[in-house]
């Protein structure tokens, strides 16, 4: 309870110093975004406000690892009373968060299966397809499926994700079935701007790139993610962001690849406009710090979304791999054509995938409805003191609910 109480107050002196910097502008899903509809005009509060001639902006949430070990399978299963697989209920929690956004990412990190099974957990997986179905429930978009897993079954099993993507609705980055779909840009519109998605990953666990298929998933090379970005502002993207399956598993600290790379894909621009709009990174399993660098904000590694009971490398139950966070960001209109997209507020949502049963649990909404929950709240205190452990609530970032 004492260090527990410790990591309480420095996090709620951090919130405080930094709620002197956030601006607010709203929280709200806008029509445009929306693939499936959302909230009509003026039908949500918080929803962002239109400039004077007027362009609109957007927030973005965006979460991490989907990660379906097998006790995430068995779940799905029970939760569908007998009729196959249902994981609605495991993303209920983060459901209201996720859907009053105006563009919601997430990252599949896994591929799906044949419809019916088998389905495999760690080490080489084969998730459910009904994963996706909850996804896009819970109000996602799109996810990032760039990742150290993506070519677990080779080229079927990508085609086989990226079909059921197709089917449920959702967008895709960092993997494809096609040569020409692997050279098309993932574009959202959110608000009034038009929102490019790019994805990668540091590596396929050794599995070779499919044969004739060089481009099956995007590997994370600077030069290639800044030609892209380029090449995606030069087609008419407003904002740039990149997803990044990167980092040291089970460290808190990013380590030097994420570093250096964060700071040379913040700091290249074009005609004095910075290429990328945000990163958001993925793979370490635990939380990662936010940074702003070079004016752009970091997310090192959000943390696991969904996990089923996960071991260190000591081999011990580790609970910080089913922590994670969900970023919020608030983007406004530029002053001036031409101009950057401005971040006007940026938070952290601390989420955890709790079980008994298996649910992805929005921590502060869960604390304010249940404050004795010690186990949330270790998580809550453990997931705010790594993303502010750089600083962050000196440029603004304060914890969401």
């Amino acid at each position: 309870m004492t260090q527990r109480t410790r990591q309480a107050t420095a996090l709620l002196s951090a919130l405080l110093l930094s709620a002197t910097v956030a601006a607010c502008s709203g929280t709200g899903k806008s029509t445009p975004a929306r693939l499936n509809g959302g909230h009509a005009p003026g039908s949500s509060p918080g929803r962002s406000a239109a400039t004077a001639g007027g362009a609109k902006g957007f927030t973005l949430v965006a979460s991490g690892d989907v990660l379906p070990h097998t006790s995430i399978i068995r779940q799905g299963a029970t939760d569908s009373e007998g009729d196959g697989y249902d994981f609605r209920p495991m993303f209920a929690g983060v459901k209201p968060v996720v859907s009053a956004a105006d563009l919601a990412l997430c990252h599949m990190e896994t591929i799906y299966g044949e419809d019916g099974g088998p389905f495999t957990g760690y080490p080489a997986f084969k998730s459910p397809p009904e994963i996706a179905d909850g996804l896009k429930s819970a109000g996602y978009e799109g996810c990032s499926t760039a990742s150290n897993h993506t070519l677990d079954d080779g080229a079927d099993g990508v085609r086989r994700t990226l079909d059921k993507f197709d089917r449920a609705g959702l967008k895709h980055a960092g993997s494809a079935r096609t040569a020409a779909e692997a050279a098309t840009v993932t574009r959202y519109q959110a608000g009034s701007a038009k929102v490019a998605h790019l994805a990668y990953t540091y590596d396929t666990n050794g599995y070779p790139m499919p044969d004739g298929q060089p481009w099956a998933v995007n590997l994370m090379k600077q030069d290639k993610i800044i030609a892209d970005a380029r090449a995606a502002r030069k087609a008419g993207a407003d904002v740039v962001l990149v997803s990044v399956h990167w980092g040291t598993e089970w460290q808190t600290e990013p380590d030097e690849t994420q570093l250096s790379l964060g700071k040379a894909l913040t700091a290249s621009q074009t005609a004095g406009r910075p290429d990328i709009d945000l990163i958001l990174g993925t793979h370490a399993h635990i939380p990662q710090p936010y940074e702003k660098v070079n004016g752009t904000w970091i997310i090192y590694g959000m943390g696991d979304q969904v996990a089923g009971e996960m071991f260190n490398y000591t081999g011990a139950r580790d609970l910080r791999g089913n922590y994670g966070s969900i970023g919020r960001f608030t983007f406004a209109p530029p002053a001036a054509a031409g101009a950057r997209w401005q971040v006007t507020k940026a938070e952290f949502i601390p989420q955890m995938t709790d079980e008994s049963p298996w649910r992805v649990v929005n921590l502060p909404d869960g604390l304010a409805k249940h404050p004795g929950n010690d186990d949330w709240q270790t998580a809550q205190d453990a997931i705010g003191e790594a993303v502010l452990s750089r600083g962050a609530a000196k440029d603004g970032l304060t914890m969401g609910k």
